[in-house]
């Protein structure tokens, strides 16, 4: 019987790159763990329509960030007829952009922190003071980008000069920024894994917040605290609305949706649908301790490929 073969898309060209390949490479060894022949496609270096040429059963989303997450690389493997793991097109674009996710969030009656959006076009820093009054916004006050994973672009600021500083520097490279009410409380993640929640963490960084050194490098030093430092009802809470983020968001394979918990409530922060896979990666290690090895982890979203996602 012909082994399947299966193509890990990873690297591309986005700000997560360098977390992309070492996704890529530790879901390569679990595949050959598995059985399967596995091969790499690096969409830096070659457009994506020339994946046809791999000859592959499956196509395995390693991406991370832009053309990754965002729609762009699914409606390729769309356009091929290629089934492929994690969310399909439009589910990705919503959950990549934090206004769309939002919204969405919003309608359905998810608790999310209060925010607004400023854009590079019309922007008057003269109208900053009026923007924080309206919208009863008091320091520090979060400022990121709409479409950037990893905590990529994130600032917080804590007091006005910082704001005005932080949003210039931002827009030097973004062209929208969301302005969003900081959250203090419990860094809680949780894992969705085909549609069921399997378990939520706790994150205790060392640094001023869980930004992108607090995830990936080790000498951050943060704490990971599994299951998550809350009460049992409480815990079934915060499942369940991460599972019902993934299901309003038509999501597919394995996702994670960030909360803070603050005055015993918690508040969605955004969904990530290609969640890292690396040795410090949070999905990995709560699946670990449901005992769901890395490996079985990997054949759970293989056999869950498809097209029309």
């Amino acid at each position: 019987m012909r082994k399947k073969k299966i193509l890990i898309i990873l690297g591309g060209n986005s700000k997560e790159r360098e977390i992309s390949i070492k996704t890529g490479k530790a879901c390569y060894k679990a595949i050959r763990n598995l059985g399967y022949k596995a091969d790499f496609f690096d969409p830096k270096y070659q457009p994506f329509f020339k994946i046809k040429r791999k000859g592959a059963d499956i196509i395995f989303n390693a991406l991370h960030g832009k053309e990754g997450e965002d729609g762009l690389a699914q409606s390729f493997f769309e356009f091929l007829k290629i089934p492929y793991t994690h969310s399909g097109v439009i589910s990705s674009m919503n959950a990549m952009n934090k206004l769309s996710s939002k919204k969405i969030f919003i309608k359905n009656r998810l608790k999310t922190p209060k925010f607004t959006i400023i854009k590079k076009e019309s922007f008057n820093e003269r109208n900053l003071k009026n923007l924080i009054i309206k919208n009863n916004f008091i320091f520090p006050i979060v400022v990121k980008p709409i479409n950037e994973g990893s905590s990529i672009g994130v600032k917080i600021s804590n007091n006005f000069d910082k704001f005005k500083k932080d949003i210039r520097h931002l827009f030097k490279n973004y062209k929208i920024l969301l302005i969003e009410k900081f959250i203090g409380g419990q860094e809680i993640q949780v894992a969705v894994l085909n549609g069921k929640a399997i378990g939520a963490i706790e994150l205790k960084p060392k640094r001023n917040f869980y930004d992108y050194k607090a995830k990936y490098l080790k000498s951050a030093n943060t704490s990971h605290i599994m299951p998550a430092n809350i009460n049992k009802k409480k815990y079934k809470e915060v499942l369940k609305i991460a599972e019902k983020t993934h299901k309003i968001l038509k999501c597919r394979g394995v996702t994670r949706s960030d909360f803070k918990f603050y005055n015993n409530h918690f508040y969605l922060l955004e969904i990530n649908t290609q969640p890292g896979m690396t040795e410090l990666s949070l999905v990995p290690e709560i699946a670990n301790y449901c005992n769901i090895s890395f490996d079985l982890l990997i054949k759970k979203l293989l056999l869950d490929a498809s097209i029309n996602r």
